[in-house]
């Protein structure tokens, strides 16, 4: 008789954990975010001067790929974005008499970080990853072709006046969520997701699909930035 009250209590206990963690698992799965028509993924520059080995490296850029690759299976609408600038580009520190990359200068919109020459049009260094592999991916945005002002943003050049036309095509195709990814975090990424922000759509940076430069903290800077704008910060293991 003990034994079949204790068989009884057993299977009892079993069947509340089952349920406990039934619960759990579905609480879980509710609290992951499901792409759906109105979303799009933004894949930011994951060209190959900005992968390990490229003239404007990233730390562990290339990482961000299979990352990319496995979330945007996820997504039907796409957008990419590429660095496509002139050869002696206003941004290039080659550009300028006596000046190293990483200086700062002013220009006529404001403070230009001077960088090492990157992502010349038609350069295999422009070119987007070979492994990203993205078939529906439906736009490729380019910036930065303008050769007296830089452009960071996917929306906006650096001018913070010169349109992509990125937010009217979104805008025509009702999307009013974006999932940011790339490279790097505290320039062209920071900056795609805090003008979303100002475009009207909803924004999340997914944290594992991007690496940063972090030139004096420009990392932090950069998501404090994005924080106060309203962008979200989530994983990757975040998106169901």
């Amino acid at each position: 008789m003990l034994q079949r009250r204790e068989l009884m209590l057993g299977l009892a206990g079993l069947a509340l954990a089952q349920t406990t963690f039934g619960r759990l698992g579905a609480a879980l799965a509710a609290d992951q975010i499901k792409p759906g028509p109105s979303s799009a993924l933004i894949v930011v520059d994951v060209q190959n001067c900005f992968l390990p080995g490229g003239s404007l490296a990233v730390k562990d850029g290339d990482q961000v790929i299979p990352v990319i690759n496995r979330i945007a299976k996820n997504f039907e609408n796409v957008v990419m974005t590429q660095d496509w600038h002139t050869a002696h580009h206003v941004s290039f520190a080659s550009t300028h008499d006596g000046k190293k990359p990483f200086e700062m200068i002013k220009l006529a919109y404001g403070n230009q970080v001077l960088w090492p020459d990157h992502c010349a049009q038609g350069t295999e260094g422009a070119s987007i990853a070979k492994d990203i592999n993205i078939p529906q991916a439906a736009l490729v945005i380019r910036k930065g072709f303008h050769n007296d002002v830089d452009s960071y943003s996917a929306f906006l050049e650096a001018d913070k006046e010169t349109k992509t036309g990125l937010a009217s095509y979104l805008k025509e195709r009702r999307i009013d969520t974006i999932f940011v990814t790339g490279l790097a975090t505290d320039f062209c990424v920071a900056w795609t997701a805090i003008d979303g922000r100002h475009a009207g759509l909803n924004v999340y940076v997914v944290d594992d699909a991007c690496r940063g430069i972090d030139i004096n903290g420009s990392v932090a800077a950069a998501w404090k930035d994005m924080t106060d704008a309203g962008v979200k910060k989530i994983q990757s293991s975040d998106i169901a």
